[in-house]
């Protein structure tokens, strides 16, 4: 059975909308299956704005289309969006919040309890035919208007992303602007149950459409056949689409990073994948699994190779637990085998959340370049990612597990099986 994703019905009151059911885990895990939608973008909102409250916004200006769901529920053409900064947001800390919209398009949002107005966006197709010039000014004041009637004299003002004209034209208005990307992101590295519900229910289907994958791996397809199983299997799931094109296959899996081609899979080769879904309720389903194509049996090297990747993830699971600084993680990692190290992924652990977010936890001779310290926490949901592959070999193994932060320690996310046949035992 299909997810269905019910906040993206737009011919629901919001009074009408159901709890959204999903069957109980095993284990009595104590990760939450099922979610009332009202909830999830009360808690978002309630977060958001605390996080305001304690960096002094008097309102933020949300253009990114994750902020915007995180922040109401509401999506619309989300892909379009994301490289059409046409859409915006206004949160203010007390006060309405106002959606401007596309036009003819606001109905897809006025039924949410979390927009208490629509107005059309001042800036729409400026990106396509030259209006920025004409866009900004009416946009700067219309924003500095709704800031004078809700900010208490407060002029501070946050903006996830937008064209410097935008910038200008509210500081021209006399805000104090900001960018709150990095607070907004800051705020939704814990996760509420609901959101947690949201996150199981999107790996259920990733790891569903990953099976179909599995069972369609043979020697004459390609790398495309599978993708497009992949894919296709995530929207029967309720999916909305995938980030990357991560599927590769024999000398492809090494290095990694070669993305999907019409490259066909032969015996004995391994085919490798990452999932990077933006799955149902627009959460993440980000794990990886690596392959054997038979018939016949994978070589000493690649089982080698997997048993490596393998004890890679469960010994950098094994140390993960709250109060930990993410330094500590980098030096406490299992250590990759010189051979190894030049291609080694760069990162031990990501926050998943509506996509990959905070934190990102570098390897730790790589810590200082990519990382900041923080401290891992609970609530906060992460996928531990390992690669393992050497210069001038054939084949690269690639595994990832994607897990809570309880106060305790940690739960599994995931949970699709290994493959067995590249390990000397069963695990």
């Amino acid at each position: 059975m299909s997810i269905v994703d019910f906040e993206k019905l737009t011919d629901h009151e919001p009074d009408q909308i159901p709890v959204i059911p999903s069957p109980p885990m095993a284990n009595g895990d104590c990760i939450p299956t099922a979610f009332d939608p009202k909830q999830l973008r009360a808690g978002r909102l309630e977060r958001l704005r605390a996080m305001m409250a304690e960096q002094g916004y008097a309102a933020v200006v949300l253009f990114d289309p994750y902020n915007q769901r995180y922040a109401t529920g509401s999506r619309n053409m989300f892909g379009y969006f994301l490289r059409n900064s046409t859409r915006y947001i206004y949160v203010p800390l007390d006060g309405p919040v106002i959606l401007f919209e596309y036009p003819g398009s606001a109905h897809v949002s006025t039924w949410l309890e979390t927009i208490d107005e629509a107005r059309t966006s001042k800036v729409v197709w400026s990106a396509v035919n030259q209006r920025d010039n004409l866009s900004s000014d009416p946009f700067g004041i219309e924003i500095a208007e709704l800031i004078e009637e809700h900010g208490r004299g407060n002029k501070k003002i946050g903006l996830d992303r937008c064209s410097l004209n935008l910038a200008r034209s509210l500081e021209a208005q006399g805000l104090e602007v900001f960018d709150c990307m990095q607070d907004t992101l800051h705020c939704r590295r814990i996760k509420t149950p609901e959101e947690i519900a949201c996150l199981a229910q999107s790996m259920a289907g990733a790891e569903a459409a990953v099976a179909e994958v599995e069972a369609a791996i043979k020697p004459g397809v390609t790398e495309n056949d599978l993708f497009a199983t992949l894919y296709g299997n995530i929207i029967k799931q309720g999916g909305e689409f995938i980030e990357t094109r991560l599927l590769s296959s024999g000398p492809r899996t090494n290095p990694w990073f070669n993305e999907a081609s019409d490259r066909v899979i032969r015996p004995g080769e391994l085919v490798a994948l990452d999932t990077d879904t933006i799955g149902c309720h627009g959460y993440y389903s980000d794990f990886s699994r690596t392959f054997h194509v038979g018939p016949g049996k994978p070589s000493a090297y690649q089982k080698s190779l997997y048993r490596m990747a393998y004890d890679q993830v469960h010994h950098n699971m094994g140390i993960l637990k709250p109060g930990m600084s993410y330094r500590e993680i980098a030096e406490s990692a299992w250590k990759i085998p010189e051979r190894f190290l030049d291609r080694r992924y760069p990162s031990i652990i990501h926050g998943v959340g509506m996509h990959g977010e905070t934190p990102l936890v570098a390897h730790h001779m790589d810590f200082d370049r990519f990382s900041k310290d923080g401290v891992l926490e609970p609530g906060m949901v992460v996928s531990v990612e390992s690669y393992i592959g050497e210069v001038g070999a054939a084949d690269g193994v690639k595994l990832e597990e994607e897990v809570l932060v309880t106060e305790t320690g940690i739960e599994k996310l995931s949970r699709y099986p290994f493959d067995e046949a590249l390990f000397d035992r069963e695990v």
